[in-house]
């Protein structure tokens, strides 16, 4: 089965601001657990980080 492209048009009688705010607003709506879990996963990688550097200053 051949994959279908996503096509999207707007027809949208806002302003430009307003027209790229709602989308943003979607999009974070969307991302939001993606975005949560990839700033756990660097938190956790520089809890990781000062807790070696802690250890090696301790030598």
């Amino acid at each position: 089965m051949q994959k279908r492209k996503l096509n999207y048009k707007f027809h949208n009688p806002n302003s430009l601001t307003a027209t790229a705010d709602y989308i943003l607003k979607i999009l974070i709506t969307a991302n939001s657990e993606k975005v949560e879990k990839a700033i756990q996963n660097a938190a956790d990688q520089v809890d990781q980080r000062t807790e070696y550097d802690e250890g090696v200053k301790s030598l």
